[in-house]
């Protein structure tokens, strides 16, 4: 004879097992770093001294909805997307460097 399927099954326990240990592991921290980006982008001022992904150090000289304009020298301008901002740097740091 065949049992039918219950709701007690298993293999179904074993597969909301899966999704809350994935939930925790990956999907949980990465939402926490983004918040904490998103956090980091709208409270840039200018003046502030930040590291692009690409590895670009500047001071803050324009502030758009999606854009900076960063100062790299004293006649050099570029302008960057918000989202490539990697780290705000402490004061000082681009003369220390």
């Amino acid at each position: 004879m065949e049992q039918s399927p219950s709701f007690f099954d298993p293999t179904l326990f074993l597969l909301f097992g899966f999704m809350i240990l994935i939930y925790f592991l990956m999907i949980r921290p990465e939402n926490k770093r983004r918040k904490t980006h998103q956090e980091m982008l709208s409270s840039i001022e200018l003046g502030e001294e930040i590291v692009t992904a690409g590895g670009i150090l500047g001071k803050v000289s324009k502030i758009t909805d999606q854009y900076l304009e960063l100062s790299i020298s004293e006649n050099t301008k570029i302008k960057v997307q918000k989202t490539s901002i990697s780290a705000v740097l402490p004061k000082g740091t681009l003369k220390s460097i």
